[in-house]
């Protein structure tokens, strides 16, 4: 019998409080709750879509502004990622997934190498990314929190951009390819016998 690949989330800092829970196999069931309603979205339908259970509630200095709620949830995230998944014996390793949103294309690649790598690549360089703000979240707010989040999980990621005029469904289909190219990465294959490396570790 497989075992349960789950993980307390905990961070606590001067200026952040973060409690939660994370289940890799779980059915797609979540609380958010971070004071940031636009991350709360993401990490919803992110939960939805990866099939990951996850608990997660924050408190933070959102007087003086969203950054480092933001990014401490990534860092909190990756870290509970990292934690669940354990040595990652067995495991597909390699995850793609592409997702259309309305008027709106983005493509996620990522290996769960044990190696942190955040790249965006803009195919289309829409002007939504420089200077819309969906519910005072930007694009580099969002790219803040995948930068968290890869470092602590240990994830090379990149994303392409390829098509999309509002930035809400930019970054909703980015947060969905991302959870869908998770699920496959993370997902166990049969055929694989230990760690996907031959360096046997990862």
């Amino acid at each position: 019998m497989q075992k349960k690949r789950t993980a307390i989330i905990k961070r606590a800092t001067a200026e952040t409080k973060i409690t939660g829970k994370l289940n890799i196999d779980g059915t797609g069931k979540y609380e958010v709750k971070t004071g940031i309603g636009f991350l709360d979205h993401m990490l919803e339908l992110f939960a939805k879509h990866g099939l990951f259970d996850l608990e997660l509630k924050a408190k933070g200095d959102l007087r003086v502004d969203i950054h480092h709620t933001n990014e401490d949830v990534g860092i909190a995230l990756g870290e509970a990622f990292k934690k669940a998944l354990a040595d990652k014996k067995g495991i597909k390793r390699f995850g793609a997934a592409a997702v259309p949103m309305d008027e709106a294309l983005v493509e996620v690649n990522l290996d769960l190498s044990g190696r942190p790598y955040l790249k965006d690549l803009v195919t289309y360089p829409s002007r939504a990314l420089t200077s819309d703000i969906v519910e005072h979240y930007s694009f580099n707010d969002a790219k803040e929190f995948l930068r968290a989040f890869v470092n602590n999980a240990g994830v090379n990621l990149i994303f392409n951009i390829k098509a999309g005029e509002d930035l809400h469904h930019i970054l909703e289909a980015l947060f969905k390819a991302l959870a869908r190219a998770l699920d496959e990465a993370t997902q166990h294959d049969p055929r694989i016998k230990g760690i996907p490396s031959t360096k046997g570790k990862l």
